[in-house]
């Protein structure tokens, strides 16, 4: 059988290469409609079509929203299906945003369908939710050691509301957050440059120097542009682990549409200001 090359090893060497930066792909309503577009299939196409075509060649990964395409149903799905294939093809690394989190063979159906090299929908590495403990992740686990795909595991999110459960703590004195956050480590354990096991954590988040962030994994770390935060913010939030930090950017570049060169030159302008930010860490 033919080795696979771990989601971590390829997420290095594209960090390395095109800057850490990851472009979300959103298309909701209102930003259709600022690019002209109508809030249909055509628009939602176009939009896609727009950003996979302006910044493939560039950006280290693509983070497409699984929710603005399902909208659609299956049309919508199909359109995703499209998107996914497009970027692969031209190199950039797909993170599914779609979240999921369920338990034993519906949680391996959720895994075959983001993880398995024969879905349509095969992405470099998926989103999931661990708060039916993280224990139910473990079919999504094992295929994305399979498939040499890569997990990203909501631990300390963004959203306030987040800190009810995140912050919890447990009976032994640890908070879910930082419980997630060693799980990950365990995973990723030996693995060099990188392992494919990461957490997602709000770059707004402030001081988390109460937390262990060196997990040896990626830290999809959103909150850049619209929702506050700043590179220059990523070595104060994330210490000695701000290197392996995948800052993404949706609406700051994405509002810069539908003109190709404005996006690009707007993503450029993001992956400049992460390099020089990390450098100086």
């Amino acid at each position: 059988m033919t080795s696979v090359i771990p989601f971590g090893t390829r997420l290095r060497e594209a960090m390395d290469t095109r800057g850490p930066l990851c472009v979300g792909i959103d298309p909701h309503a209102a930003l259709l409609a600022s690019w002209g577009l109508n809030d249909d299939i055509a628009g939602l196409e176009k939009f896609s079509r727009t950003v996979v075509e302006a910044l493939a060649d560039s950006v280290a990964v693509f983070k497409p929203q699984a929710a603005f395409f399902e909208r659609f149903g299956s049309r919508g799905i199909a359109v995703l299906e499209q998107t996914v294939a497009d970027a692969r093809a031209a190199g950039t690394l797909v993170v599914m945003d779609a979240k999921r989190g369920d338990i034993g063979s519906t949680m391996a159906a959720y895994a075959e369908t983001f993880l398995s090299p024969s879905s349509p929908l095969f992405s470099d590495a998926l989103t999931v939710s661990p708060y039916l403990g993280y224990g139910s992740l473990a079919p999504a686990v094992e295929l994305a050691r399979e498939s040499g795909a890569g997990l990203f595991v909501l631990a300390l999110t963004s959203n306030p509301e987040g800190a009810e459960v995140q912050r919890a703590v447990r009976s032994d004195g640890r908070s879910i957050g930082a419980t997630m956050l060693a799980h990950l480590a365990a995973e990723n354990a030996g693995a060099s440059p990188m392992g494919s096991f990461g957490a997602v954590v709000g770059a707004t988040l402030g001081d988390l120097s109460s937390f262990d962030l060196d997990i040896n994994g990626p830290l999809l770390a959103p909150g850049i542009g619209a929702q506050g935060a700043s590179a220059a913010d990523l070595p104060a939030v994330f210490g000695s682990a701000v290197r392996n930090v995948v800052p993404n950017v949706s609406r700051g570049v994405l509002k810069h549409g539908p003109d190709a060169a404005a996006l690009r030159a707007s993503a450029h302008a993001f992956a400049e200001e992460i390099r020089a930010a990390v450098a100086s860490a």
